[in-house]
């Protein structure tokens, strides 16, 4: 009798073992897989936050389908062209009649200034240090919403409210350490409740200011190749996006001009 019950027990206990695993299992294989760059503060960052940008990725294409576009391009605000290869860090950085080509990973590079290449050492550093910084500040405007979980970020639910288009919202507060060239910056991100994309941002110049300095709509959401994408930020627009498979090496490497149109495959979907 001892012994019946012992095995009775025994097989349940195995029986919901089994079942345990295979629960797991299947959540495992339905979570979309966005993991957490490395430096993510995630001790420091609420589950419920974490969740919504996991939801916001998603929405967005997957962090999978980001992960393999290789090759984007943007002019900020119609003023500064980026082509951008994800894959290498290499970019071509053109303002006005100043062009740049460096890896953003490095952080070397050449320039040239009015069609002359700059070669004098101090003067070429001065270029590329100025290039990184108009990629930092430009890739934020253009890309935030992939980089909610980033190295250096904490992320927080600041509760519900509405954006200033009176959109219910979903609001994600974003502080940094030791990251970027504005660590001490701070973002609260609306997150759209009911497309569960970014509708807005307020943008804080220090964390413990108490109110922003602006805030700026994200609309305009159109699909690109795999991902998404918006150009719209209310009083100005970023211009010529595309996303491509393949460009010609010459992009990264002379500052001849590039006819990007003859070779753009990512254009946007209606």
């Amino acid at each position: 009798m001892g012994q019946s019950i012992f095995r009775f027990l025994y097989g349940m206990i195995i029986l919901s073992a089994i079942m345990s695993l295979s629960c797991s299992s299947t959540v495992q294989r339905q979570t979309p897989g966005n993991a957490p760059a490395p430096g993510f503060n995630l001790a420091g960052s609420d589950a419920k936050a974490i969740a919504i940008a996991d939801e916001v990725m998603e929405r967005l294409g997957g962090r999978d389908n980001w992960d393999k576009m290789r090759y984007i391009t943007w002019r900020f605000f119609g003023r500064r062209l980026h082509v951008w290869d994800k894959w290498t860090g290499n970019a071509r950085i053109e303002s006005g009649k100043l062009i740049i080509l460096m890896n953003l990973n490095t952080k070397s590079g050449r320039a040239w200034q009015d069609g002359q290449e700059i070669t004098h050492p101090d003067s070429l550093q001065k270029e590329l240090e100025k290039g990184y910084a108009f990629w930092v500040n430009d890739s934020y405007w253009m890309f935030m919403p992939y980089k909610l979980k980033d190295s250096g970020v904490t992320l927080k639910y600041h509760g519900e409210g509405k954006m200033a288009d009176s959109s219910a919202a979903d609001i994600l507060e974003l502080t940094f350490e030791s990251v970027g060239l504005t660590p001490q910056n701070k973002y609260l991100v609306y997150v759209d409740r009911t497309t569960r994309l970014v509708g807005q941002w307020d943008y804080f110049q220090n964390a413990s200011d108490a109110a922003p300095r602006m805030f700026t709509p994200w609309k305009d959401w159109q699909k690109f190749g795999n991902i998404m994408l918006s150009d719209d930020r209310g009083r100005s627009k970023h211009t010529d996006l595309a996303v491509f498979d393949e460009l010609p090496a010459a992009v990264f490497q002379s500052p001849e001009p590039v006819d990007l149109q003859s070779v753009k495959t990512g254009t946007p979907q209606q």
